[in-house]
């Protein structure tokens, strides 16, 4: 999409799809639209962590991260927010997909009331459990763990709410669990467990190695303890990438641009002050645990911020 601006300069619009509010991936992907933006016109006023000139980069919020595949496949959106393994099952449709790189690792997050019946992940069957809304990640990874436990499709009274729906219907005792993959603290979990006592369920055991068997982008992961309210101990759990996808039609130059303008230190600091303390992403680690291939104008950034050989 183009435009001129009053000045005559060109500006590029870029349509970014992000995730459902009351989750980080909202945020997220707001900030990183106005990271990378540099409107005509208008001055930067920091060196070395202005946008890409020319650029307007707009955030929407989505579903998650199948519906932002789909959109994206469509013309509809220009880059998203993705968990890294989702492309994977998304055939012709992720051939569309071109990488920027990881930039934070979503956690399979399972919420239940400290007071409630449910103990352990075989406790879920006959009960209301909230498996994320349609066509957010959260829905299939929550889908892989049910069928790697064995159970059929009547097993669990399954909703298909986002986490802030989820909450209120577990405050107002109308769901039992929910399920969510994002990067912790989630602030709709934060803010329920100001509300009432939660524990998370530990995400581990035979059926999630199964579970790790079939999507070799999930890994081991921990959410420590007091990240919530009254969430004393560390919860085991498991853990992919949340990937920063651009259309592989996009110019090589303006994808080094936004890539550049992403691993600016300022930028960097801003994504992790947004994140709350998640572990830091670094370029070399950004580039691990891909579920599609890297955008050339991605590639040449990586490609020329390589240390050089000490020799």
């Amino acid at each position: 999409m183009l435009a001129t601006s009053a000045s005559g300069d060109e500006a590029r619009y870029l349509r970014v799809g992000t995730g459902p509010p009351g989750e980080t991936h909202f945020p997220l992907g707001s900030l990183i639209a106005s990271a990378i933006s540099a409107p005509p016109g208008l001055p930067c006023t920091h060196v070395g962590a202005c946008g890409v000139p020319g650029l307007i980069a707009v955030a929407t919020a989505t579903a998650g991260s199948e519906d932002n595949i789909e959109t994206l496949a469509e013309g509809r959106l220009d880059a998203a927010l993705t968990e890294a393994d989702v492309p994977m099952f998304e055939g012709k449709r992720a051939e569309t997909l071109r990488a920027i790189g990881n930039l934070a690792l979503d956690q399979m997050q399972l919420v239940v009331l400290r007071d409630g019946p449910i103990r352990s992940l075989r406790d879920l069957k006959g009960k209301r459990v909230s498996l994320g809304e349609k066509g957010s990640g959260t829905h299939l990874h929550a889908h892989q763990l049910l069928v790697a436990l064995g159970f059929k499709d009547n097993d669990v009274k399954e909703e298909n709410q986002r986490s802030a729906l989820a909450a209120d219907a577990m405050l107002a005792g109308k769901l039992d669990a929910f399920f969510v993959m994002d990067e912790a603290p989630v602030p709709t979990i934060a803010e329920l467990a100001k509300i009432k006592p939660i524990r998370l369920l530990p995400i581990t055991g035979p059926a999630v190695e199964k579970m790790r068997q079939a999507d070799r982008l999930l890994e081991p992961s921990r959410i420590a303890g007091g990240t919530y309210l009254g969430v004393e101990g560390d919860t085991p759990t498991i853990a992919v990438g949340l990937t920063f996808v651009v259309s592989a039609s996009l110019p090589d130059d303006l994808v080094y641009g936004i890539t550049r303008s992403l691993w600016q230190p300022e930028t960097q600091q801003l994504l992790m002050d947004a994140r709350r303390g998640g572990a830091p992403i670094t370029p070399a680690g950004a580039v691990n645990g891909l579920g599609v291939a890297l955008h050339p104008g991605a590639q040449r950034f990586y490609d020329e911020a390589k240390p050089k050989p000490i020799r």
